[in-house]
């Protein structure tokens, strides 16, 4: 390419969307630029657990996993509520399928994850598993350490000790405490101590998994077909053929001064949603809120292309939806941290500020978060709210930052989390006081969490209750692998935010990620994907990988329309459906 300012598609962000619309882009034959606001590549899907949920994907048969589509469109429209259009999501478990398919093409495999429940099992459709695929592990060398010092690194509770990353499959072994848990950890240290001439380059492990391991691939795929990609370029309006014309380029902010790119066939704005910006979030989002709660990389997902899009005539969708989770303050850490799967371990429970339980902590963090606001808004002060647990859970399993005490003692713990990311006391009540809870409702609250665990059922919340529930629970803890008691002192909290690894609401967009206006008519030459657009599960989410899916299955899909060949929908009788 000679000149980066005239091509036929410029791409907003670097995320999992664009990167994979830049590089099926590219692969059509078609001059693509990438521009990024930040100085690194992958935006928040380089910190993600890298899952795509995918329906009826072509991996499912080797797992002995059966699925249909009529099942998948009646369990995601379900999900979707309404807020999603019907065609949008037909066209998604369509598409998903192949854009899987092309990933393993340009180097990027995935292997679905039979025993990972959707997260409703309860609903109509939904799969015990099979649906959530995990990338198989990146070799950082085929990237080479100079890109790999231009990709995002990943959060500090994806690496053990710090350094060495791990799968979703062997998280799971050793969370689970499944058999040859101590031998996967073990294999994992092994694996990266004895990797000695790449840790004398580098300290980040050469074995990339997880979002990791998805963005290495996709940006090494980018790199390979020479597509550029301007770092430190934020976007700063929407280049338009008239009023209410065609989308013709975008203004960029390049080397310290505005540049102008012109793009023949469209924009493809994937540059994350505006959980980093406490104007939107104030405006759009359930109160209270705070930008600081969120889990997604700082300075990054702003909602500029959103706001551009917005001046260009665009009509905005499900503003106040998040991608919510609970999260935690942790010193040092440039970001809140969010706590996904420890609450599944049996011994621990969340309670507000009268002590008592208010949600199946189990949940998915969609609606624990949900939950957390539903609580407070009812006087019960689950804003912040507590996760408390005992000596046995304390000595047995990992929890946010802490690993458990059978490694790392609360000698050896470090003095600056006392009191800031964990409480101690030596009984219940110490606890309550320290932390400002009700002592009379914590004590009631661990009591009854003491026999609902000897006898297996939740009466007030079904934990433990369903496949998903279990997914994470201790498989030696009998009869529920998410329930022990809570009787054992000392006793430890820590606090929980309502946090958010995205937003869900943006650019409305139809089912090839073109642009719609507050007419619904198409905005020619833009296109919209990720969470820089309304997400195609409403309010939901449906399963593991739920965001990165839809980011690249529309990124696929838009790159199709631009060039005239827009995928046509197969299964339009299910749109004709009752109900």
């Amino acid at each position: 390419m000679t000149d980066p300012t005239r091509v036929d598609l410029v791409v907003v962000g670097s995320g999992a969307g664009a990167l994979m619309g830049a590089v099926r882009a590219a692969d059509a034959g078609l001059s693509v630029l990438v521009v990024e606001k930040s100085a690194l590549v992958g935006g928040t899907s380089a910190i993600s657990g890298g899952g795509i949920w995918v329906p009826c994907n072509d991996d499912q048969a080797r797992a002995g996993v059966a699925d249909r589509i009529e099942d998948a469109f009646l369990y995601l429209r379900t999900c979707a509520r309404g807020l999603a259009s019907d065609d949008r999501v037909l066209a998604y478990l369509e598409t998903a399928r192949a854009m899987a398919a092309y990933l393993a093409e340009i180097g990027v495999p995935y292997r679905c994850m039979p025993l990972y429940a959707d997260y409703y099992p309860t609903l109509p459709g939904a799969r015990p598993g099979g649906r959530t695929m995990d990338p198989l592990a990146f070799d950082a060398a085929r990237l080479g350490l100079d890109a790999l010092g231009r990709l995002r690194p990943t959060n500090p509770g994806q690496l053990i000790f710090g350094r060495m990353n791990i799968d979703a499959f062997d998280a799971r072994t050793m969370l689970a405490k499944e058999r040859g848990a101590n031998w996967v950890l073990a294999k994992i240290m092994l694996r990266y101590f004895l990797d000695y001439p790449w840790r004398r380059r580098t300290r980040r492990d050469r074995r990339l998994t997880g979002g990791q391991a998805l963005v290495g691939g996709l940006y090494a795929a980018l790199l390979k077909r020479k597509v550029p990609i301007w770092l430190e370029s934020p976007l700063r309006e929407l280049v338009r053929e008239g009023e209410g014309g065609r989308v013709t380029g975008i203004v960029v902010e390049h080397e310290g001064k505005p540049v102008t790119v012109q793009a023949r066939l469209g924009v493809l704005l994937a540059a994350g949603g505006f959980e980093r910006d406490p104007a939107l979030r104030a405006e759009h989002l359930p109160q209270p809120t705070d930008a600081a709660w969120t889990a997604t990389p700082p300075g990054c997902n702003t909602g500029d292309a959103i706001r551009a899009g917005a001046a260009a005539g665009a009509a905005l969708h499900l503003m106040a939806h998040t991608w919510g989770a609970p999260t935690l303050d942790v010193p040092k850490e440039d970001k809140f941290r969010a706590l996904f799967v420890e609450r599944s371990l049996p011994g621990c429970m969340v309670v507000n500020a009268r002590g008592a339980r208010f949600l199946n902590e189990s949940c998915p963090y969609p609606e624990f978060q949900q939950a957390m606001y539903a609580d407070h808004a009812q006087g019960g002060g689950a804003i912040p709210a507590w996760i408390v647990f005992d000596a046995g859970f304390r000595a047995r399993y990992p929890i946010g930052p802490l690993m458990p005490a059978s490694a790392v003692p609360d000698a050896k713990v470090r003095r600056s989390w006392w009191n800031k990311v964990v409480w101690k006391g030596a009984t219940l009540d110490e606890l309550a006081a320290a932390i400002g809870v009700d002592a009379a409702g914590l004590r009631a609250s661990a009591a009854r969490m003491s026999d609902y665990a000897r006898s297996g059922k939740d009466l007030e919340f079904d934990r433990g209750g369903n496949v998903f529930d279990r997914y994470y629970g201790d498989v030696n803890v009998k009869p529920n692998p998410n329930l022990a008691p809570i009787e054992r002192g000392p006793f430890y909290a820590m606090k929980l935010w309502p946090g958010d690894i995205g937003t869900k609401g943006g650019l409305v967009t139809d089912r090839d990620a073109r642009v719609l206006d507050t007419a619904g008519r198409v905005i020619e030459g833009l296109y919209c994907v990720g969470n820089n657009s309304a997400s195609v599960m409403g309010p939901s989410y449906a399963g593991a990988g739920s965001t990165l899916g839809p980011a690249m299955t529309f990124a696929f899909r838009a790159v199709a329309a631009m060039r005239g060949q827009a995928l046509a929908l197969q299964r339009t009788d299910l749109l004709q459906a009752p109900g």
